[in-house]
């Protein structure tokens, strides 16, 4: 007699089995509960959300998206594309490591061995560039948790570095004084993590399933109906049981860290679960903390942010305007996963966008891709120092700061006709003929985004400017400690600019208006 895979399980799990971590397929939780608090479950509910001071005044945080997919060092979602025949990681795989009908994902798990992760003093170093919270990976979409879990015996723990990789991270980021954020990429796992179930279409191997295939996996490759070749984004054919499982995965994580901030891989998923575990999040975070809510979640769905329930994220873009409520731009200084050899964002480039982002009233948070062993290549460090120093004079134009009534002026200031999702290689460069803005109280920061050849004129500050600024009292240059020649005329402000620039990349003028 045939039977169906999702049959075959049943009487596997029906017959007693499955054992802890060999469970061919995830038990389905039992019902949904959430804290008690401010928040229910609903969109309606959800919409009074406001986002706290901190996560406004924060403006950059350092994320590590590193887990089992860094062993083999080959870029990001190498899960996925090794079984998908013809890519450059499925060649590569085939190469090193033999077909994955034999050799599959779940082999590659033991080469991630974290052997020189310090969490402490990679921490200490974040914070000394700048950061003011920190992000790790909890779930990515290869099904792997990073911590202890309670549904998921492929795990950090129990296999891989054998450490709690979210718990070392949570405690080393919180003796530093850094809010906690921790990311989840599971929602989407059903259909991403479906390619392990194929095989070839040609070659001596054709129609030879893969490893994911073989119903003793479905812990790890999911028990998935088709396999998705082509990967859409949303939610259709996703079924019940994976939606529950979710949430009792992802609740787990939040109980365990109860991190400030949780961040979803895309939308709010799955309508009532999600609702629920995000008033869930909000609800501890109320509880903790004499019923005032502490924590944020990201969505990158407008619909999701534009009234309460989340916080926008946008993911390797920046939004065209002065956004009316906090946000973030998630982004890498090169691949997501570390690949060897890569290229990485300049430090210009990395700066640019953070003042970028905060002028627009956004937060930058910045991935550094960790190598196997954990510890940061030479050209990362050389990245982080640099922004250190630049931090290290700039700050006090970025920490705690609102944007102006512009964002700033200039040739790079130009909308781009793309979204703004995946928008930051489309943007244009930005030069010492450009200027963003910031304020605190009383003062007005102005960034020049480069050091000028001569004085500088920025226009908008302008007497009888449209923009009502006054008359300008004072002008400090961030770093320098000599006075400023400046002239606010009805052309705009003129600096004259010392010979000796106190940093590198965009400075910064302090400006006091009467």
């Amino acid at each position: 007699m045939k039977i169906s895979r999702r049959t075959a399980v049943a009487l596997l799990a029906g017959a007693g089995a499955a054992i802890r971590g060999r469970a061919v397929q995830p038990q389905v939780p039992p019902g949904i509960e959430i804290e008690k608090g401010p928040f229910q479950g609903t969109r309606e509910s959800l919409s009074a959300y406001e986002i706290p001071q901190w996560f406004a005044d924060a403006k950059f945080g350092i994320w590590a998206h590193w887990g089992p997919q860094s062993a083999i060092e080959d870029g990001d979602w190498y899960a996925r594309n090794m079984y998908m025949q013809g890519s450059s990681q499925y060649n590569y795989h085939v190469e090193t490591y033999g077909h994955p009908s034999k050799f599959g994902y779940k082999d590659t798990i033991p080469a991630w061995k974290a052997e020189k992760w310090n969490p402490a003093e990679l921490i200490s170093l974040y914070k000394k560039a700048g950061a003011r919270y920190f992000m790790s990976m909890g779930v990515h979409h290869d099904n792997f948790d990073l911590w202890n879990s309670k549904y998921q015996h492929w795990n950090s723990v129990n296999m891989g570095p054998r450490k709690d990789i979210v718990g070392q991270w949570a405690q080393a980021a919180r003796n530093e004084g850094l809010k906690f954020a921790v990311s989840e990429h599971l929602w989407i796992t059903y259909k991403w993590f479906s390619v392990s179930h194929g095989h070839d279409k040609t070659g001596p191997l054709a129609n030879v399933a893969y490893d994911g295939a073989d119903t003793k996996y479905f812990d790890l490759y999911v028990d998935s109906d088709e396999v998705a070749t082509t990967l859409d984004w949303n939610e259709s054919g996703i079924p019940e049981w994976w939606k529950r499982h979710w949430y009792m995965r992802i609740k787990d994580l939040v109980d365990t860290y109860q991190p400030d901030l949780l961040y979803t891989d895309g939308a709010l998923p799955f309508e009532d679960y999600g609702f629920s575990l995000v008033a869930h999040l909000y609800n501890q975070s109320a509880k903790r903390s004499g019923g005032k809510v502490e924590a944020v979640y990201t969505s990158k769905r407008l619909q999701d942010t534009e009234h309460g329930i989340a916080t926008l994220d946008v993911e390797r873009g920046v939004v065209d305007s002065i956004w009316p409520r906090p946000w973030q731009t998630d982004t890498c200084i090169g691949e997501w996963h570390y690949r060897r050899g890569q290229r990485y964002k300049t430090p210009k480039t990395i700066i640019d966008m953070l003042v970028d982002i905060v002028s627009r009233n956004g937060n930058l948070m910045l991935n550094f891709p960790l190598p196997a062993s954990g510890q940061l290549d030479l050209e990362e460090m050389n990245v982080l120092s640099e922004i250190t120093k630049w931090m290290a004079v700039n700050s006090e134009a970025i920490y705690s700061t609102r944007p102006w009534k512009i964002y700033g002026a200039g040739p790079g200031s130009a909308k781009p006709a793309e979204s703004s999702t995946f928008n930051e290689s489309k943007r244009s460069d930005l030069t010492a003929e450009d200027v963003r803005f910031t304020t605190k109280g009383n003062m007005l920061y102005a960034f020049v985004m480069g050091w000028p050849a001569y004085d500088v004129l920025i226009a908008p500050l302008a007497l009888n400017n449209q923009y009502r600024v006054g008359k300008i009292q004072n002008v400090e240059l961030m770093g320098f400690d000599g006075k400023l020649q400046w002239q606010q005329s009805e052309a705009g402000l003129k600096i004259v600019v010392p010979e000796q620039k106190p940093c590198d990349y965009a400075v910064a003028f302090k400006i006091t208006a009467a």
